[in-house]
């Protein structure tokens, strides 16, 4: 069953790499990882630790976090929602800008349902 773990951040890793247009030499410049041992988590046969796959993350502008869940590192948390997949998969946006976003859109989420605020579907003439 680890195997299949190991298998799966190499091919998500993978996957990232090639939704950012960037080849695995690249990663591994900007990541400051060897490109035998890139190629060898892509290719499921070495098992990144947490700080290799933080630069990992980092190279590919995406969360570390979305790696440490893939590689077993960390618990998934609660199911994202549409808008917090999309603002992590946003290429265009720093770390710090996701998380900003993240924060505050939690925050909306929190205060809505202390109050009961629910959402109501809106009738097609309120459609803009």
């Amino acid at each position: 069953m680890a195997s299949s773990k190991v298998g799966s951040i190499g091919e998500y890793i993978r996957e990232q790499r090639t939704r950012a247009k960037i080849s695995l030499r690249q990663l591994a410049d900007v990541s400051g990882i060897s490109n035998p041992y890139l190629s060898q988590i892509e290719r499921g046969l070495r098992k990144p630790s947490a700080e290799i796959l933080a630069q990992i993350a980092k190279g590919l502008r995406i969360s570390a976090e979305a790696l440490y869940v893939q590689a077993g590192i960390l618990e998934d948390r609660e199911a994202d929602t549409d808008v917090s997949a999309a603002i992590r998969a946003d290429l265009l946006l720093t770390e710090r800008q996701k998380q900003v976003l993240l924060d505050i859109y939690e925050s909306f989420r929190k205060e809505n349902e202390a109050t009961g605020v629910t959402h109501e579907p809106l009738r097609e003439d309120e459609v803009g």
